[in-house]
C-alpha cells in the first residue's frame, strides 16, 4: 500500500503524457481514515470509465454495530449510505473538466426498493464502496490536476459527508434500519398465519406514471376490507393494521381502471423491502412469489408441461418439451412448471397479460370443441389442485371471464381504488351459476430432468492455439464470454441474446447485470451437459449466501454496478439463455 502523497506525486509525474500513462496509478493509496483503491484505468476519455473504490473499517465510521449485526441490516445500512454518497457525488460530477467521460463522478442510483449492491457493500469489518471515475484528459493528453482535484478535493468531502456515522441524520438511518426490522417481521408473521400478502392500511398504492416508481400524490389511500383487516405488533413501528390474504387462490376483480393491476403490481413488487415514503413500504408479499405470463416466442427447453398440454396434434412429447418459438400457451405453461422447480410458494397472474386459451374454456367453447380435440387443459382447472396438492397459492387478476369465481377463496372487488370483499355474495351467485362438470386429466406433478449445455462460441485466436499454457489442449482451456447489458431488459453473452423484458419482477438494470456475471460465471465453470439447471442454480444460491457477488468475479476485484437477483430470477434467466 502506497500512501496519498505517493499518489499526488504520481499525479504529477503522468501530466501531460499519452492516455495509457494514467495505468501506473493503479494500485492502493492510505488517505486519512479510509483506503483508496484503483481498480481498473480505462483506456481512453471515452471508454467506460475507471473503476474506484474506498474501504472503511467501522471503527472509524462510527455506526451502532446494532446496524450491521445481521444479513438485514447491513443490506439496509449499504442501502442508505449509497444513497447518500451519491447525493454527494452529484455535486461534483463534471466539476473536473476535459474530454469524453473527463471529471463523471458516477455511484449507482437506488429506486424504491431496497437491493443489496456491490456498490456499496457492508461487511463485519467495515464499508466498501465501488463507482466509476472518468480520468480527465484534453484530447487524449493527460490532465492530471484535474484527477488530482477529484481524489484530493472533492472525493474526501464525499466520503466524510456520506460515510461517518456523525455527519449523518441519525434519526433518518435509524428510521430505515427499524423499518427493515418491522419489514423482516411481518415476512415472518406471514408464514406463521398462513397468508401470502399483507397490505397495510393508508398505503399509497398507485405510482407517479408508467416511467416513474414514485407515489402519486393526492391518490386514495389503501382501507382493508374488515372481513380481511388483521393487526401487528412490529417491534419498532408497535400495532399495524391492514389486508391479509390468506393462503389458497385469491381473485381481484372490478371495473377498468379501478385498481386491479395496481394492486397486483404492488403486491409483485412486495416480494422486496421499500424505502421509508415509498407508500407501498408496509407492503410484503412471500418472497418466493413469481408474477406469471404468457411469453410469445420465447425459449423453452426439456420441461414437462403435460399438466398443462397433451396429445399435440404433431405427436411431440409435452414430458419434455423444447421449442425455439412457443405460443402464448405453452410459454406459460413453461413458466409454471420452471416457477415450481424455483420454489415459488404463490403464483401472480393478470388476466390481461395471459393467453386466453390456457387460462379458461367457457361451456359454449367446450361443446364445440371436445375435450379430445383439444390438448389444452387450462389453469382454471389446475389451480386448486396446485394449491391443495403442491401448496401454491394464485393470486389473479380477471375482468372477463367469470368461471374464476367458482374455485377461488377470497374474491376481492376493487372499487375506485378501495378493496370490498365480495366473497360471500359471489358464492351465492355461482350456486345459480354452475360450470358443467367436466372429467379433468389426472393431476401429477411435473417430473423435468434438464441437463444444462452451453452454446458453441466461435472459435477464437486463443482457443485455435495461439494462447494457453505450453501443454495446453484446447479441452481443457476455458472459453471467455464477453457479456453487455441492455438496461432492465436483458443482456448478450458471447453471440447470444437473454431477452428478460417479461421476466416483470426483475427492477433493476444491476440485477440484469449480474445475472450475466451468474450466467457467465456458470458457462464458464458449472455447465457441462450432465448437471442439471436445478443443481446449477441451488450451488450459485449458496455461494451468493456465503460470499455475495464478489464470488463470480474474473479478476481480482468486482466493480460496483451489480445488485442482488432472487432465485426465481435466476431460474428465468437460465430458462431462457438459449442452448442445445
Amino acid at each position: 500500500m502506497q500512501s496519498s502523497a505517493q499518489l499526488r506525486e504520481l499525479l504529477r509525474s503522468v501530466n501531460h503524457k499519452s492516455y495509457p500513462a494514467y495505468k501506473s496509478l493503479k494500485g492502493v493509496y492510505q488517505f486519512d481514515r479510509y483506503i483508496l483503491s484503483i481498480d481498473h484505468v480505462q483506456g481512453d476519455p471515452f471508454a467506460s470509465p475507471s473503476h474506484i473504490s474506498v474501504k472503511l473499517s467501522h471503527r472509524d465510521t462510527g455506526f451502532p454495530p446494532a446496524y450491521y449485526k445481521d444479513p438485514l441490516t447491513k443490506t439496509t445500512l449499504g442501502d442508505y449510505l449509497n444513497r447518500q454518497f451519491d447525493q454527494q457525488v452529484n455535486h461534483f460530477t463534471f466539476r473536473a473538466k476535459g474530454s469524453g467521460k473527463s471529471g463523471l463522478i458516477s455511484v449507482s442510483h437506488c429506486g424504491q426498493e431496497v437491493l443489496s449492491r456491490t456498490a456499496c457493500e457492508v461487511t463485519d469489518q467495515g464499508i466498501i464502496a465501488r463507482f466509476f471515475v472518468g480520468f480527465p484528459a484534453n484530447g487524449r493528453t493527460i490532465n492530471s490536476p484535474e484527477l488530482e482535484k477529484i481524489f484530493f478535493e472533492y472525493l474526501p468531502v464525499c466520503v466524510q459527508k456520506a460515510f461517518f456515522y456523525r455527519n449523518q441524520n441519525a434519526r433518518s438511518l435509524e428510521n430505515a434500519i427499524f423499518l427493515a426490522e418491522d419489514q423482516a417481521c411481518i415476512r415472518e408473521e406471514l408464514n406463521r398465519r398462513s397468508l401470502v400478502a399483507f397490505v397495510s392500511d393508508g398505503a399509497v398504492l398507485p405510482r407517479e406514471s408508467g416511467i416513474s416508481s414514485r407515489p402519486m400524490k393526492d391518490s386514495v389511500p389503501f382501507s382493508s376490507p374488515e372481513s380481511l383487516r388483521i393487526t401487528l405488533d412490529l417491534p419498532h413501528k408497535g400495532k399495524i393494521t391492514g389486508m391479509g390474504l390468506p393462503r389458497g387462490i385469491t381473485l381481484i376483480v372490478g371495473g377498468g381502471y379501478h385498481g386491479k393491476s395496481t394492486l397486483l403490481n404492488a403486491l409483485e413488487l412486495g416480494v422486496y423491502n421499500h424505502i421509508p415514503g415509498d407508500g407501498r413500504e408496509y407492503v410484503i408479499t412471500d418472497e418466493s412469489a413469481l408474477k406469471l405470463r404468457s411469453e410469445d416466442g420465447r425459449f423453452i427447453k426439456d420441461v414437462d408441461i403435460s399438466l398443462f398440454i397433451n396429445d399435440l396434434p404433431n405427436k411431440k412429447n409435452t414430458r419434455s418439451f423444447t421449442t425455439q418459438d412457443a405460443s402464448g400457451s405453452t410459454s406459460q405453461a413453461a413458466g409454471i412448471v420452471e416457477g415450481m422447480e424455483a420454489g415459488s410458494r404463490v403464483f401472480l397472474l393478470d388476466e390481461d397479460t395471459s393467453a386466453t386459451n390456457f387460462m379458461v374454456r367457457d361451456s359454449f367453447m367446450q361443446k364445440v370443441i371436445c375435450r379430445e380435440k383439444e390438448p389444452i387443459t387450462p389453469f382454471l382447472e389446475r389451480a386448486r389442485d396446485l394449491y391443495e396438492k403442491c401448496g401454491i397459492s394464485t393470486i389473479l387478476v380477471a375482468g372477463s371471464s367469470g368461471a374464476f369465481f367458482h374455485i377461488a377463496d377470497t374474491i376481492i372487488q376493487m372499487d375506485s381504488y378501495r378493496p370490498l370483499d365480495i366473497t360471500a355474495s359471489t358464492k351465492k351467485l355461482c350456486a345459480q351459476y354452475p360450470i358443467p362438470a367436466g372429467e379433468t386429466p389426472a393431476f401429477h406433478k411435473p417430473e423435468s430432468y434438464r441437463p444444462m449445455t452451453k452454446t458453441p462460441q466461435p472459435a477464437s485466436a486463443h482457443s485455435r492455439g495461439y494462447g494457453g499454457r505450453p501443454g495446453q489442449t484446447q479441452a481443457d482451456r476455458t472459453e471467455r464470454l464477453k457479456t453487455k447489458t441492455h438496461g432492465r431488459d436483458g443482456f448478450s453473452i458471447g453471440k447470444q441474446e437473454v431477452d428478460l423484458r417479461y421476466v416483470e419482477q426483475l427492477i433493476d438494470p444491476e440485477q440484469t447485470s449480474a445475472l450475466a456475471l451468474l450466467l457467465k460465471y456458470a458457462s464458464e465453470h458449472l455447465i457441462d451437459g450432465k448437471r442439471t439447471i436445478g443443481e446449477i442454480v441451488r450451488y450459485l444460491e449458496e455461494q451468493l449466501k456465503r460470499q455475495g457477488l464478489s464470488f463470480f468475479s474474473d479478476g481480482s476485484y468486482i466493480s460496483g454496478g451489480y445488485a442482488m437477483p432472487r432465485v426465481q430470477e435466476i431460474y428465468s434467466c437460465f430458462n431462457r439463455y438459449r442452448r442445445p
